[in-house]
This record gives C-alpha cells, structure tokens and sequence, in this order.
C-alpha cells in the first residue's frame, strides 16, 4: 500500500512564511495563523512542503489505507489561499453562504485574499469542520 506522501516535516513555518514571495498573501498567511491559532488552541506544524497543519488526525478507511493528517490548516499558494478545514462529512451550506467569495474543492476551501471573506464566519467554519472531524476520527495536537 502507498505511504501517505504529505507527512509533517522539520521546516520551520515562520522560513517557509518568509519565502512566500506576494505581500498580500504573506500578511493574508500571517494572519490565518493567527485565526487557526485562536480557533485551535495548537501550534502550526509543516505538512509536507506547503502546508500550515494544526492538530493531527489518525485514520483508517473502509479499504485498510490509513495514515495520519493535520486536523485543519492552510497552504498560501500562489493562485489562492488553501484552506483545509472541511474534511467532507458535513453541510456547511449554512456558513459558507454567509463567508463571502471563495470556492470549495473536495476538502479544501479557496479564497483568493481574506478580505473577500467574513472573518468571524471564517472562524466557525474552522471549528465546525474540527467538530466534525472530532466525530469521526480522534484528533490531537500535533
């Protein structure tokens, strides 16, 4: 079986935040840490070469894969902010129509700056996708 390629790493978030090239998205990254450290209580981690995790989740699915992953976190990438707080098993209709411009994927939510979204939504939906995440799989600090 295939080992999980995104694993947390020794690269310290405060190098890998100064080499975020776009002053928006830079003071955009730095602020989203301050929002995931409010929400969770926990240090930021690196996941594998670009992702800011919070938290830590273990998994195994029906298949047998398991593994482990940040519990929510974010990756300021150069077309938009990437936001992983929605593991997929929830509604979050209700809070994303009140969020402002983003666009969802699978588990990830994007947003080109944070003054296009609602702060304040932006935090409940981070702690609405923990909870979420809580119910289906055991969730740690990092």
């Amino acid at each position: 079986m295939a080992e999980n390629k995104t694993k947390p790493t020794e690269i310290a978030v405060s190098d890998f935040l100064a080499g975020v090239d776009h002053p928006t998205r830079r003071a955009d990254a730095d602020r989203l840490m301050e929002i995931f450290a409010e929400v969770t209580g926990w240090e930021a981690q690196m996941w594998g070469p670009s992702i800011i995790g919070f938290g830590r989740y273990d998994y195994t699915y029906d298949s047998g894969r398991s593994g482990s992953m940040c519990a929510t976190g974010f990756s300021p990438r150069k077309s938009n902010l990437s936001l992983y707080i929605m593991p997929g098993y929830a509604d979050f209709a209700a809070l994303l129509d009140r969020l402002g411009k983003h666009k969802t994927g699978a588990a990830c939510l994007y947003i080109n700056k944070l003054a296009d979204v609602d702060h304040a939504v932006l935090k409940e939906l981070i702690s609405a996708g923990l909870t979420d995440l809580r119910s289906k799989y055991p969730v740690f600090e990092a």
